[in-house]
């Protein structure tokens, strides 16, 4: 059973960090990149649905995003689901095409974003170690259920820790990575 719950633990620390890449990928870094509207949701059809299902997304220079909707009837519903995102940038409309011009980052911005940043991480890492927490709570009761030994458990404990450290070195170089992305001038 320990092992089951050491494996499961993993996997879900696993699926932590992968969802915080995911998450900083959608953070701008003065470069175009067609994740940062990728979240972005715009009500067509009576529903919403995601940017990347209504429209070709490209990035056909450095600093521009152009997104070609394949209805053209949906272009003010992704235009004002841009507008309504948190992602602080105006779409052009030109025609049955929408343009994200793409400005440089100031100083200031990047340091908001790298304090985003860290806030993210620590999330994360909070989230690592309450998996870390379920899984040490799940290994004392099959102790006191009779399951597992006193020696058992301490060795599992501390796969668990070598496990849980791993990860948030994960997310640290992750985040660091990041964090170099948006300082890069």
């Amino acid at each position: 059973m320990s092992s089951e719950t050491l494996s499961a633990t993993e996997h879900k620390m696993s699926r932590a960090v992968e969802v915080l890449e995911r998450d900083l990928q959608g953070i701008r870094t003065g470069r175009a990149s067609t994740q940062i509207v990728d979240h972005i949701l715009a009500d067509a059809y009576g529903s919403p649905m995601a940017l990347n299902q209504l429209a070709g997304i490209s990035v056909p220079e450095a600093h521009q995003i152009v997104i070609q909707p394949w209805d053209r009837n949906l272009v003010g519903a992704i235009e004002k689901a841009i507008m309504k995102s948190d992602i602080g940038l105006v779409p052009n409309v030109d025609g049955t095409v929408i343009r994200l011009n793409i400005p440089p980052l100031t100083e200031e911005r990047r340091k908001d974003l790298v304090k985003q940043i860290h806030k993210r991480m620590e999330e994360a890492r909070i989230e690592i170690r309450n998996l870390r927490r379920d899984a040490a709570d799940q290994f004392k009761k099959e102790e006191h259920d009779g399951a597992l030994g006193a020696d058992d458990v301490r060795r599992e404990m501390e796969h668990l820790q070598k496990i849980t450290d791993k990860h948030v070195a994960d997310v640290d170089r992750v985040g660091a990575i990041k964090e170099q992305e948006i300082l890069e001038v």
